[in-house]
């Protein structure tokens, strides 16, 4: 049995709500009732097979192919199997992901992806924009628990009210990177912009390379943390960067904040 797969066939008009098209939703179902499934694109309301050409039947393993940013809200909700994005994404890809499922992105992918998600893991081959792993305009509860790897660059405000759950980026960050967390891990390989840690309650920062720190953390020197051994053979069995042994490392140079908050949040950059 081949993936189930949906070809874009043409650009819409409008941004389309694809959070209809997910494994629980679309399994027991046949490919007629498939094609008949209405996704709200603007004002407008689109059979599916009006967008996508359909193959395959395996609703456990879906591939959207030829996919773009217009396409949002994709893996919404996934609650098992794997989806593969061949291409870029819109917004809110794996938003609120519950399950250990699995949503690769060959692409590029807009603002919120992996918002509140719960579990599972999230890759995202190319760079992600603003609020990745955060939490909803008004909500105060972002990521909870998975993985999400990015391979390119992220925006502001990654991990933003993160309170569980593990950010890696293998490129560089944004402004405001781990605000206002609660607890959870990222960790970035490249640059940070500025306010990084912004009002952070809990939680924590690994950085290979120094960033410019507000004056509300303070240095508490360095030290040798056994239990990042620990986290880096964690990531052995990721398809990235994060588990060359040649990345990881043990001595650092410990940051407490945000004082400005209750300050049990920490900054780890690399020796």
């Amino acid at each position: 049995m081949s993936a189930l797969t949906f070809t874009l066939k043409k650009i819409p008009q409008q941004r389309v709500d694809m959070s209809p098209l997910v494994c629980q939703l679309l399994k027991d179902k046949t490919v007629a009732e498939i094609a008949a499934i209405t996704l709200h694109s603007g004002k407008a309301k689109l059979r599916v097979d009006t967008l996508f050409d359909i193959t395959g039947s395996d609703t456990e393993n879906i591939v959207i192919a030829n996919s773009m940013n217009k396409l949002d809200y994709i893996g919404k909700g996934l609650q098992a199997g794997n989806l593969t994005v061949e291409g870029n994404a819109g917004h809110y890809v794996a938003m609120q992901m519950q399950a250990e499922a699995n949503i690769t992105v060959t692409g590029n992918v807009e603002m919120f992806a992996a918002c509140e998600m719960q579990a599972g893991l999230l890759t995202i081959q190319g760079d992600a924009g603003d609020f990745l792993g955060g939490a909803l305009i008004g909500n105060k509860k972002g990521m909870r628990g998975g993985t999400v790897l990015i391979k390119g660059n992220v925006g502001a405000r990654a991990g933003d009210h993160m309170r569980r759950g593990i950010i890696l980026v293998e490129g560089n960050a944004g402004d405001y990177c781990g605000s206002r967390m609660t607890a959870g891990t990222i960790a970035i390989m490249g640059t940070t912009g500025k306010y990084i840690g912004y009002a952070m309650r809990r939680g924590t920062i690994l950085l290979w390379k120094k960033p410019k720190l507000m004056a509300t953390f303070n240095d508490c020197g360095s030290h040798t943390l056994a239990f990042l051994a620990l986290l880096f053979n964690s990531f052995a069995n990721l398809d990235s960067k994060f588990s060359d042994s040649d990345n990881s490392f043990n001595s650092i140079q410990r940051y407490a904040g945000d004082l400005a908050e209750i300050g049990r949040g920490e900054i780890l950059v690399k020796l």
